[in-house]
């Protein structure tokens, strides 16, 4: 098999969306392989997670820290371990744009909602209160403004009568699973709808 591209993940919690793309890249037709966990807290649970996968992990708190001066961390840590791709998995900072701009094309986030509805926080309570009928996750490229690149790919649920925003979360997040390691091996093998 050709040598797979090395994916850098960053996180801020417990990481699940990270842990679906390390798993995913088990099966022997996987084109990725996650190479560094890195976090802003270095209480982060999904740090616990990567090292009993023998991934190596980083962590720093930036608290206190500019933000491209934090950014500057991160990305001497992703060029030290040759990573190619950078994904965000539930990673709660808003990129510099210097290190949007060094990585363009290469950053991708997951976002718990239609795009470009909801972009930002409480999303499912958004769309509940909106009364939409359906909600759901996209796959995105990173740009400087927030939940704002191209989107590659999404994955649509119902709401159901009743939900709540923690049930609909649920669901989503199951969806998230599944969606996101999908579309980082099609961005990885160049089959992914890139914009021009």
């Amino acid at each position: 098999m050709a040598e797979r591209a090395r994916v850098g993940v960053l996180i801020s919690g417990r990481g699940s969306n990270m842990a679906a793309l390390v798993e995913a890249s088990a099966a022997p037709d996987c084109p990725y392989e996650v190479v560094l966990v890195a976090a802003n807290d270095p209480a982060a649970a999904g740090l616990a997670w990567a090292r009993g996968q023998c991934i190596p992990t980083w962590s720093h708190s930036h608290v206190g820290m500019p933000r491209a001066a934090f950014d500057v961390l991160v990305d001497e840590q992703l060029t030290a371990l040759g990573v190619e791709w950078v994904a965000l998995a539930g990673y709660m900072r808003l990129l510099s744009p210097e290190l949007v701009g060094k990585w363009r094309g290469r950053i991708v986030n997951i976002h718990p909602s239609l795009l470009p509805k909801y972009k930002g926080l409480e999303t499912h309570a958004r769309a509940i209160a909106a009364g939409d009928r359906q909600a759901g996750c996209s796959v995105h490229l990173v740009t400087e403004a927030l939940d704002d690149g191209p989107v590659l790919g999404q994955t649509r649920l119902p709401v159901l009568p009743g939900d709540t925003a923690e049930e609909l979360a649920a669901r989503v997040l199951a969806a998230e699973h599944d969606l996101y390691p999908r579309v980082l091996a099609e961005l990885v093998r160049g089959e992914a709808p890139l914009p021009a």
